[in-house]
């Protein structure tokens, strides 16, 4: 009785009260300004793992689109590029027979320059070196009031005479052909002796002397004998030598790329044996551009 009664005294009143406001504080923090809030709260705890998932799968599969759509554009720009190469190369193929023939005409030029003859040019029609009795055709004929025997060179050397003559066309009878011959002298020795044919790119000089002293790597120009081309052209390089009975067998790597011609120079008819001294280079030039070249002074090495 007594216990009860200090209970509901002033001090006990004053500590009910106490509990009462401090548990009502606690209550309205922990519901807030409503009950639906600690509802929220509560499913909010328990979807929080799951909204971040799904946050996380979500920024995944955009990284991955943005991914997927950089590399369908890598691609795009690979095949593209690759096209415009393929392009590219198409247009170089077609554009290299013409820039060959350029550049080879240039050559032309020079070599018109620098040798005092009536040179006219001829256009290559076709090929027929490795055929039995084949040749080179050009695009002149009597047309041009050409002749048979007439002398055929390139900017790197002799290519030979002419064979046969058409009304519009040429048939050119090439060095390396089994009956083409051409007299011919070695640059060092000044030494005579014929250049006969043995096959596509392949020819000898006949007719010197055992005793002779010939090395390869030696030059061999035309010598002027057979009136068709006049001395000192080159002809091409002494490739090998052996002794065969009274004469040496010489044979020569020829200078004109007979496979690879597209313009060539016809010489006139009967030229003069010697020539003048080429006219000096013009500033820029190749010194020796691979021109035919007058033969060395007799004696020289």
């Amino acid at each position: 009785m007594k216990r009860r009664s200090a209970i509901l005294t002033g001090a006990g009143l004053q500590r009910i009260a106490v509990a009462l406001l401090v548990l009502v504080h606690l209550v309205w923090v922990a519901w807030g300004r409503g009950p639906g809030f600690l509802v929220r709260r509560t499913l909010g705890l328990l979807t929080g793992p799951s909204e971040r998932l799904a946050q996380r799968w979500e920024a995944w599969r955009a990284a991955r689109d943005q991914r997927l759509r950089g590399l369908a554009e890598a691609q795009a720009e690979i095949q593209r590029l690759r096209q415009a190469l393929a392009d590219a190369q198409v247009r170089e193929a077609q554009a290299a027979p013409r820039l060959a023939e350029a550049e080879e005409a240039v050559r032309l030029l020079g070599l018109q320059h620098q040798l005092p003859l009536d040179l006219r040019a001829a256009r290559i029609l076709a090929n027929t070196r490795n055929a039995p009795f084949g040749g080179l055709l050009v695009d002149r004929g009597r047309d041009l009031d050409l002749r048979e025997d007439q002398g055929v060179i390139a900017p790197e050397g002799v290519v030979g005479r002419i064979w046969h003559v058409a009304p519009t066309q040429s048939t050119i009878l090439p060095l390396d052909a089994y009956n083409a011959s051409t007299a011919v002298m070695l640059g060092r020795s000044r030494a005579t002796g014929v250049l006969q044919g043995t096959g596509p790119g392949r020819a000898e000089i006949r007719y010197i002397s055992s005793q002779e002293v010939v090395q390869p790597g030696e030059p061999v120009f035309t010598s002027g004998l057979d009136r068709v081309f006049p001395r000192g052209l080159l002809v091409g390089y002494v490739s090998s030598v052996r002794p065969k009975d009274i004469e040496l067998r010489i044979e020569v790597s020829l200078a004109a790329p007979l496979d690879r011609l597209h313009l060539v120079l016809l010489l006139p008819p009967s030229p003069p044996l010697e020539l003048q001294a080429a006219a000096p280079p013009q500033p820029g030039s190749s010194p020796d551009a691979g021109l035919p070249r007058q033969a060395p002074a007799k004696g020289a090495r």
